[in-house]
């Protein structure tokens, strides 16, 4: 396939294209031409593109083993010098100018609030720079830290989508009428555009870059998608009597680790389960899912903490 045709299917490929420093100008060219001149791994790069352009797309535990993992931290690590030096340097001035109408109170809260969230995105991006990335690519050599594996960065992996979702709501229902509306509409535009963006990254971590580093600390082991565990599993959406006692706990305010000592079970085992909660239930918060094991008599309200 060209190069041209594949971000004709869909231009955000555009971003994928930039963080691994590919230049315009294509040609005729197909896609493992750029790639092997950008020295990329052609499937590794169409993988990426996958789950840009399929929702909650699931690699095959083959196509897994056969991938560079390195390509896909190269490519993490240029998605987080974005966010940071692009993506929010954008948001900021954007709000800056929007916000200008609006009262010394309400510019304060709403500054306030995006400051909040650059704050979580740095501090989720300095634990993929320092713990993550650094691990893995000592793995790739061959040296194993007795004392991290992939499943501590997914116990710790915290979403950074919600509280963008607020900012997102709060111009678009909550700023003055005084406001601009064609710097509204541009505002929200990015703050869309980020919002997929950042569900793209997620997936690419949860999706490729995890069940990668499993096969590599355990090369016997086998991947098992949501897709499979939900057909192999339960097929009911109804809560296990086990995912019950795990919702339980999570509404007491456990840690995964709490959780897992408290239930003799590992912390990979505590993953699984709420990932299949969340899948049951539709709710990923952790507030969410207090509230609901509270509206379903899971727990009493004096309880939570």
């Amino acid at each position: 396939m060209k190069m041209a045709d594949l971000i004709e299917v869909n231009y955000h490929l555009l971003a994928v294209l930039t963080r691994f420093g590919i230049e315009g100008g294509f040609g005729e060219k197909t896609v493992r031409d750029i790639c092997e001149k950008n020295h990329l791994d052609t499937d590794t790069f169409l993988l990426i593109c996958n789950v840009y352009t399929h929702k909650d797309h699931e690699p095959s535990e083959e196509i897994l083993r056969d991938g560079h993992i390195d390509d896909i931290l190269r490519y993490l690590h240029q998605s987080h010098d974005y966010y940071m030096s692009n993506a929010l340097v954008l948001l900021a001035s954007t709000i800056e100018e929007l916000i200008k109408p609006c009262s010394d109170t309400q510019k304060k809260v709403i500054w306030q609030f995006f400051a909040e969230y650059k704050a979580e995105l740095e501090k989720h991006f300095a634990y993929e720079e320092g713990e993550v990335i650094p691990y893995v690519q000592k793995l790739l050599l061959g040296k194993r830290d007795p004392h991290y594996s992939i499943d501590r960065f997914e116990e710790n992996h915290s979403n950074i989508e919600e509280k963008l979702s607020d900012l997102k709501n709060l111009i678009l229902k909550s700023l003055p009428a005084t406001c601009d509306d064609r710097l509204r509409v541009r505002l929200l535009n990015y703050i869309f555009a980020l919002q997929s963006d950042l569900d793209s990254h997620t997936a690419i971590e949860d999706n490729i870059l995890v069940p990668m580093v499993r096969l590599i600390e355990n090369p016997l082991s086998h991947v098992r998608t949501e897709k499979q565990n939900a057909v192999a599993g339960e097929e009911r959406d109804d809560l296990s009597d086990r995912e019950i006692e795990i919702l339980v706990s999570v509404a007491q305010g456990l840690l995964n680790k709490e959780i897992a000592d408290r239930h003799n079970i590992s912390i990979n085992t505590v993953i699984t389960h709420r990932k299949n909660i969340t899948r049951k239930t539709g709710i990923k918060t952790v507030a969410g899912l207090t509230v609901y094991a509270i509206l379903n008599g899971y727990v009493d309200i004096n309880s939570v903490k």
